[in-house]
């Protein structure tokens, strides 16, 4: 028995600490090395404090700043333990007045404005935690940051245009803006 045993221990020794210890200390060490920022969360930074990360979305409701997308997480927005969407039909009415909301609110803010709302404005991702909205949805609000600003629209369209992100690798996906990322850079701009 003791023949068994001990080769089955000293085995289960040794893949423990080959998988427990030395290779999560190997990959931590060499994605710190090779990408520091992604390693720390992708934390963006306003003075030297931490103010986000830039891939979960935040609530951005001043009209100064740039609005992103509805957050479907529960028990409040943007809550990155609880990545959701809202699984809601088309036809729900819980998702229609969630965009009637959305869209009362854009109006309310910007009564002016006669683009027609880029659809990723009112409506959630599927994760609820989207931090990026479309370069139309961030165009629409321009006019909006600039008045509460009191900045020339064109200074503001220019770092709109500054912040988007072409698609990854030039294929993959969408062209898109971080709205954190804009919000900050738009502070710095003031």
């Amino acid at each position: 028995m003791s023949q068994i045993l001990r080769p089955l221990l000293t085995l289960f020794v040794l893949l423990t600490v080959i998988t427990g210890i030395v290779y999560p200390l190997a990959v931590t060490g060499l994605g710190k090395a090779f990408f520091p920022s992604q390693v720390s969360g992708s934390l963006a930074m306003r003075d030297g404090k931490a103010v986000g990360s830039a891939l979960i979305s935040q609530s951005f409701q001043d009209p100064k700043y740039f609005w992103g997308r509805l957050s479907a997480t529960s028990p409040m927005p943007n809550n990155a333990t609880a990545s959701s969407g809202s699984n809601f039909a088309p036809t729900n009415p819980a998702l229609l007045d969630a965009v009637r909301a959305r869209i009362l609110a854009l109006k309310t803010a910007d009564p002016d404005n006669s683009l027609p709302i880029p659809v990723d404005l009112v409506t959630a991702s599927g994760s609820g935690l989207d931090p990026h909205v479309s370069p139309a949805a961030a165009f629409y609000q321009v006019t909006r940051v600039a008045r509460a600003r009191h900045l020339d629209a064109d200074k503001v369209r220019q770092l709109v245009l500054s912040q988007v992100e072409p698609p990854q690798w030039g294929f993959l996906g969408e062209a898109r803006v971080n709205v954190l990322l804009l919000n900050l850079s738009l502070d710095r701009a003031q």
